[in-house]
């Protein structure tokens, strides 16, 4: 029922065709983003004729292939006309037997009779803009009504990769590594290059103080990094940008917060009143991996 095929055996007219008509439809799984974000390191899990899909990102450690998550790349999961828990849970178990796994996230969609761990994210639904701002925290409002000096000195404007790149770098926070640093840096590069990323700023006296990345498509705006001064962050230049994007698209497109663990950040964007939407995810640790890769017999190497 199931079969596994490398990235050239994929008829990608069908894989999106099978996508764009999910219930579960993702911009995380479109072959753009996984693309970029993946390399190109990814196969596909396939039910019957692409009656369901579920993409598998993969690294490489010690020549070993090792399911994993791209950077960016929240959720993936299985996608299909209808969610059904007994074809995910073929899904998940060819997934489990077959595979070595560090991280793999499904999306909010998919439900399984197996136990697994969740993560929170948050979306904005599609609705009017004046709706949608009634909805935000009172202490959201407030962030938002800037002193009049700030108004007088400040505007928001969309900027190029280049102009947000030296920010950017000089102010991420989140990655343990130089090389994980240089590694999102070079996604943000090739999404605006793709023209399905932008980046806006606000500036203060001429000098820019915030910046948000995000990722657009036909359906979604996708909130995939947030950045900082911080020395300025009282001025809630972030909030005034995060705002201006949901004011120019939520009437027509979903907008995506990407979630949070870290408690602060989750406390900012629940200021926004979004929905909680939970997804699913199977996690191993180093030692887990270790274990099975002693004992699994059939390794993917192909």
């Amino acid at each position: 029922m199931i079969r596994r095929l490398l990235y050239h055996e994929i008829d990608f007219e069908k894989y999106t065709l099978c996508l764009e008509n999910a219930v579960q439809r993702k911009y995380s799984a479109t072959k753009t983003f996984l693309d970029i974000t993946s390399d190109k390191k990814w196969e596909l899990l396939v039910y019957n004729d692409y009656e369901a899909v579920m993409p598998v990102p993969y690294v490489f450690k010690s020549g070993i292939k090792i399911v994993h998550n791209p950077m960016l790349c929240q959720q993936l999961g299985v996608f299909s006309k209808e969610d059904h828990v007994e074809i995910n849970e073929l899904f998940l178990n060819f997934l489990e037997k077959n595979y070595l796994i560090r991280i793999y996230a499904f999306n909010e969609f998919n439900q399984f009779k197996s136990s697994l761990k969740s993560k929170k994210n948050f979306l904005i639904l599609p609705e009017n803009y004046e709706t949608v701002y009634a909805k935000y925290s009172p202490k959201r409002k407030r962030k938002l009504r800037l002193d009049e000096d700030i108004v007088n000195n400040s505007e928001t404007k969309e900027i190029t990769f280049g102009e947000a790149e030296y920010f950017i770098k000089e102010n991420f926070i989140g990655a343990s590594k130089e090389e994980d640093i240089h590694s999102f840096i070079l996604i943000f590069k090739k999404m605006f290059e793709e023209g399905c990323l932008k980046f806006s700023a606000f500036y203060l006296n001429r000098r820019i103080i915030n910046v948000i990345a995000t990722y657009f498509d036909e359906h979604t705006v996708a909130l995939l990094g947030t950045f900082n001064d911080k020395d300025s962050v009282k001025i809630s230049g972030a909030s005034v940008l995060i705002d201006s994007c949901i004011k120019q698209n939520i009437e027509t497109k979903i907008f995506d917060f990407e979630g949070s663990e870290i408690p602060n950040v989750e406390e900012f964007f629940r200021g926004f009143r979004p929905e909680l939407r939970p997804y699913h995810l199977i996690e191993y640790s180093k030692k887990d991996i270790i274990k099975k890769l002693l004992s699994l017999k059939f390794i993917m190497k192909r």
